[in-house]
């Protein structure tokens, strides 16, 4: 299993040799010739942990250099995994756009780059480009399993969720959902189909593995509830696609709530540029046309609030944490339940 090989031009390169046994800790060089440093790379952490025959996970933070939670569990999980509880082999990249992490920013400071937005990459291309070209034609290849995790970053909180894709490979659906309930997070979002082939879960799909993602936290902390979920349920996930053998499976304290995003509809965004002001909190259930906050005008006190309204009723998932807001900022989105 895992090692549905592919062609690549990549110019990453890296000491690490997959398909060695035991626990290595190493880095992707990413060649880059600036000023301070003619011959230099950019050193991209990886972990390969193996122990004989079995599935590979891929494991993966840092998409958005300022979403913390998964990258904390990740390096932990680096320090902490013996090859010897294993059967399989478990990949770990916990600073995917590295640059973006070690600024503490979405995205990267070199290029401006979206690494979730960037898929399939370009070998040729810039530094983000590079890694998302990387992760889709070296690392996805070798992975029976592949969960990135996220969360809000600086911008926003959420509800913490666990997510699938849909899709139309025999037996798809049925593999995605049995691994979201087995990573058995509070909730649970199956998104019916993909909404951009940038993300990294089109990576995924396209090399026919299968993904999971979430948000797990946000507002650019650390949330010590949200580090439990992600560690329980790397665990938890480890233990369901059996390459932790001598694992056991931790429930969530309550069933899984199961929900869905469908389009547009369900999110609101800031109807001009000023000072937001909230009138829901996380988790609220909101009825369509129902006011979501308002804008203030700190500049023009005299200047009546600017509201804007839900388009449509449900749980609120998401909402901004900046006070700040420009036009066309997202400032909430919603969710509704489904049965699974």
């Amino acid at each position: 299993m895992g090692n549905k090989g592919t062609m690549t031009k990549t110019k990453i390169w890296t000491e690490i040799d997959y398909d060695k046994e035991g626990k290595h800790v190493g880095w992707l060089h990413l060649p880059y010739s600036v000023t301070r440093s003619a011959y230099g790379t950019i050193a991209m952490p990886i972990a390969v942990i193996k122990n004989g025959r079995g599935p590979t996970a891929f494991l993966m933070s840092g998409n958005h250099g300022d979403e913390y939670e998964g990258q904390v569990a990740l390096c932990k999980l680096i320090r902490d995994l013996d090859p010897g509880e294993i059967q399989g082999r478990v990949i770990v990249l916990p600073a995917a756009n590295f640059p973006a992490a070690m600024a503490g920013a979405r995205v990267s400071p070199l290029d401006g780059g979206n690494l979730n937005r960037s898929f399939p990459g370009n070998p040729e291309g810039s530094p983000t480009l590079q890694i998302a070209d990387y992760i889709e034609s070296v690392l996805m290849p070798m992975a029976d399993i592949f969960h990135d995790y996220h969360s809000g970053g600086s911008s926003l909180q959420y509800v913490p969720f666990c997510s699938t894709y849909q899709g139309t490979e025999p037996g798809w659906n049925e593999r995605a959902v049995a691994a979201l309930k087995a990573f058995g997070a509070p909730v649970g979002l199956v998104w019916r189909k993909m909404s951009d082939p940038g993300l990294s879960v089109g990576a995924a799909f396209r090399n026919k593995v299968v993904a999971l993602g979430g948000e797990f936290g946000g507002a650019g902390t650390v949330t010590i509830s949200c580090l439990k979920i992600v560690e329980r349920g790397i665990r938890n996930l480890l233990t369901h696609v059996g390459i932790l053998p001598g694992g056991k499976i931790v429930p969530p304290e309550k069933p899984m709530r199961f929900v869905e995003v469908i389009d547009r509809s369900y999110y609101t965004y800031a109807p001009d540029q000023g000072l937001f002001e909230p009138f829901v909190e996380l988790g609220d259930m909101v009825e369509k046309g129902q006011a979501c906050g308002q804008v203030h005008f700190v500049d023009d006190p005299a200047r009546k609030p600017v509201p804007c309204h839900f388009k449509n009723s449900g749980i609120v998932f998401c909402k901004r944490q900046f006070g700040r807001v420009e036009r066309g900022d997202c400032v909430a989105h919603l969710a509704t339940d489904i049965k699974q």
